[in-house]
């Protein structure tokens, strides 16, 4: 009967502090859920990138979490003032511990705040291209042009040199004509091959032009503007009109050759 009598005691004493507790910690949890939710309605009719939404989200929703959790110890009657001392003790080596992972956080806002590309947008750097499909607090996420998937942890992009092509790319293609070709009749007919072509921009406009003359050629340059999506299929296309198209005109291609004589010794 004494065991039945020291629980009975117990639940007297501790039950109602439990149940209070539990009662606190449900309502902030309720009002962190209710507070992002408001949150985020509101942030959705401004102009911002989604990662920082997200990130006001769940801060808004964590502060009010801690305080839940705060209020519930204090209904339990822990201490809170030794105890944030010893969260804060822990917090300073989590914090050294992960520093790789706030820092990439750091340069992700760095990105988003700073918008040195866009998603949709290609870029190049670090030795890798593609086009920006996601721009997280961690990383970026790009779609090489082999449609396989690059990662790059974003403290590895601040600082480093960028180049953003945006959503179109200047092809850099040369042919070479003999020294005999009549000029302003090859030119015409590169001009009529990239207007052939439908998915050859206009604006900006094509540049053509004859740009060095080697040892067994005149070399012209064709550098049209193309979208991202078709550079390299653009690339091919122009490759091989070009070809044909000389052949069928009879415009000689040349390619590099040695003469070698052979001389008597007598």
């Amino acid at each position: 009967m004494r065991v039945i009598d020291v629980v009975t005691e117990y639940a007297i004493r501790y039950g109602f502090q439990a149940l209070g507790a539990a009662i606190v910690f449900a309502a902030g949890a309720l009002v962190a859920r209710w507070g992002g939710a408001l949150v985020q309605q509101r942030l959705e009719r401004q102009e911002m990138e989604p990662p920082v939404r997200m990130l006001l989200v769940k801060g808004v929703q964590a502060v009010i979490l801690l305080f839940a959790v705060m209020a519930t110890l204090g209904q339990l009657g822990v201490q809170i003032a030794p105890l944030l001392a010893g969260v804060g003790v822990a917090g300073l080596g989590v914090g050294l511990a992960l520093q790789g992972v706030f820092s990439n956080v750091v340069a992700g806002l760095s990105i988003i705040f700073t918008k040195p590309y866009r998603v949709g947008e290609h870029i190049s750097l670090l030795g890798v291209e593609g086009d920006v499909v996601a721009i997280n607090l961690f990383s970026t996420i790009l779609m090489h042009p082999d449609r396989s998937v690059v990662v790059v942890p974003n403290r590895k992009i601040v600082g480093e040199i960028l180049h953003n092509f945006s959503t179109i790319r200047q092809l850099h293609l040369k042919v070479g004509v003999a020294y005999s070709t009549n000029l302003n009749e090859a030119l015409v007919l590169l001009r009529e091959i990239l207007a052939q072509n439908a998915d050859v921009l206009t604006d900006p406009a094509p540049a053509i032009r004859v740009s060095e003359l080697s040892d067994s050629a005149i070399t012209i340059s064709v550098d049209p503007w193309v979208s991202v999506i078709n550079y390299v299929k653009v690339q091919g296309e122009l490759n091989q009109a070009i070809v044909e198209r000389f052949r069928a005109g009879h415009i000689e291609i040349p390619f590099p050759q040695r003469e070698v004589r052979m001389l008597s010794t007598a």
